[in-house]
């Protein structure tokens, strides 16, 4: 005798089971069982009533506490041939069987028993099952697996190659315009099936193939492709802008202590560090105003006066750091610095080894290996390593009409640095600028191997860096976009996205990134 279990009756085209509950029977868990008895995907399975009235999630939740419920016939699309990609199983941690309540066939007859821990992990192996199965069946789908089981990892390449067999498959069964959950499904199998593909900074893990919040990933971009080749002429939709970052508004600081509280205080501070000479007065000054200015930046209005309100920007170096310390702390503050030389400049060394060679990719990657003393012409090691970045996660295409790969590797990194030679006036150059751009370097040197300073230009001011090294000063470019609340340039999103969300870990959980951007922290913060 089962205490509160009800029996239900489910045709699948000749045949008829009993399933049976305990307690609340959802619409599906009791789809998750159907697939289990029958031995049929879950993916677009229709269920309908006695009256052939097909029966949705809303609707089943009512007709499961009719006494008078009838039997429930589901079927599958037709023409569909999915059970030759599934490998069945005989038994499901979801379902277990009860011979005393059907003695006459105990096979029939199933019993909800699960913890959502084990139905998610049931789930999973199904669907790692299922994108193994099809990689296998497809030309081309061996190697895939073969080269993720030696390196744990996909060329660019191989990924594009996976990403097509699968969305070859899943139009020939859903169609060219699948529902959500079939591409979320095919997205958790590609991660449980590759592990080191996942995202370890994102909130599932397998947002880089699809987003179910924004649509976004290469699965959707690749059915976009389909449904294009299907029907030219039909209108390119425009990209989303990418958001969060820098200029995603006013920050709770790190450290709040010795902060000035009233306007007259931050007033007669500005007013003392413009008329000193004394440093340790100036940065004593600058931190108990960092709150008042974090507001002034944020301010639509104000911001155009931050360097009239604080010129000493421009004769002061270390500024742009002591800010940043007060706004995330000293230990996010000194994360590109150690961990790049020791780990992400090898990472970013491999993978562009691995990309197709272009004379510029060639020069960037000779000079990121050879030593100062080796080098006849570009940029130094360490910036080099730097602009290869650039060449790993290129510009995304924005605007109407715009075509992925419209803007070069080689034109974005002049949004990055720009070079002068020595005794060339900076004024000039700041007097040359015609149009509003984002923070770049300004290298001043003999040569582009042999930089003696830099600056960060920002709206026509040139603050000078701490140092002539290209790290140190790649490290306050990037952090002078928290400091003055600037937008990244979109040309170079990319590849602030990925520094932002991998090495200095800031709001990573929370900022929209290109798939790009989530495929590359996989490969680089697995084993990290």
């Amino acid at each position: 005798m089962f205490v509160g279990m009800q029996a239900v009756r489910v045709k699948y085209r000749d045949r008829q089971k009993y399933i049976c509950h305990e307690g609340q029977l959802t619409f599906e868990s009791f789809l998750e069982c159907v697939s289990k008895k029958f031995e049929i995907p879950t993916l677009d399975l229709k269920v309908y009533d006695d009256l052939n009235t097909e029966v949705d999630e809303d609707a089943f939740a009512f007709l499961v506490m009719k006494p008078d419920l009838g039997v429930l016939e589901v079927r599958l699309p037709k023409g569909s041939d999915f059970e030759d990609s599934v490998s069945p199983s005989t038994s499901h941690p979801l379902c277990t069987s009860n011979s005393s309540f059907d003695e006459g066939d105990s096979d029939d007859t199933i019993i909800l028993q699960s913890t959502p821990v084990q139905r998610n992990r049931a789930d999973l192996t199904h669907l790692a099952q299922l994108i193994e199965n099809i990689l296998r069946k497809k030309p081309g789908g061996e190697m895939i697996l073969t080269e993720y089981g030696r390196t744990k990892s996909l060329t660019d390449s191989r990924r594009r190659d996976m990403v097509k067999i699968l969305v070859a498959h899943m139009a020939s069964e859903h169609g060219t315009s699948p529902s959500k959950r079939v591409k979320e499904d095919y997205a958790k199998g590609i991660t449980a099936l590759f592990p080191y593909l996942a995202d370890p900074q994102g909130t599932l893990g397998y947002e880089q193939y699809y987003n179910p919040v924004d649509g976004s990933g290469f699965l959707p971009w690749r059915v976009k492709t389909l449904q294009k080749e299907a029907s030219e002429g039909q209108k390119k939709r425009s990209p989303q802008l990418l958001t969060g970052g820098p200029d995603s508004g006013e920050r709770t600081p790190f450290c709040k202590e010795n902060q000035l509280a009233t306007e007259t205080q931050c007033c007669e501070a500005i007013a003392l560090m413009k008329h000193t000479t004394d440093e340790t007065i100036i940065r004593e000054k600058m931190k108990q105003t960092f709150t008042h200015r974090q507001a002034m930046v944020n301010d639509p209005v104000k911001s155009s006066e931050i360097f009239t309100t604080f010129p000493r920007f421009l004769d002061i170096k270390g500024m742009i750091e002591q800010d940043f310390s007060l706004m995330f702390g000293d230990d996010i503050s000194a994360r590109f610095l150690e961990k790049w030389p020791t780990h992400y400049r090898q990472k970013v060394l491999e993978q562009s080894r691995g990309l197709t060679q272009t004379s510029d990719l060639e020069d960037l990657l000779h000079n990121a290996e050879s030593t100062t003393e080796e080098l006849e012409d570009g940029w130094d090691s360490e910036m080099s390593s730097i602009l290869l970045l650039i060449h790993l996660m290129p510009p995304s295409p924005h605007g109407r009409n715009k075509r992925p790969g419209k803007l070069s590797a080689r034109q974005a990194i002049d949004h990055l640095v720009k070079f002068i030679k020595t005794g060339t006036s900076v004024e000039g150059h700041l007097d040359s600028i015609t149009e509003s751009r984002q923070p770049y370097l300004l290298a001043v040197g003999t040569q582009r191997s042999a930089i003696q300073k830099y600056f960060i230009v920002i709206d026509k001011h040139a603050i000078p860096c701490r140092s002539p090294d290209a790290l140190a000063s790649f490290d306050e470019l990037f952090k002078a976009h928290f400091i003055f609340a600037t937008s990244y340039n979109r040309d170079l999103a990319n590849v602030y996205h990925f520094l932002q969300t991998a090495v200095y870990q800031i709001d990573a959980a929370t900022t929209k990134v290109n798939p790009r951007v989530k495929e590359m922290r996989a490969r680089m913060l697995h084993g990290f």
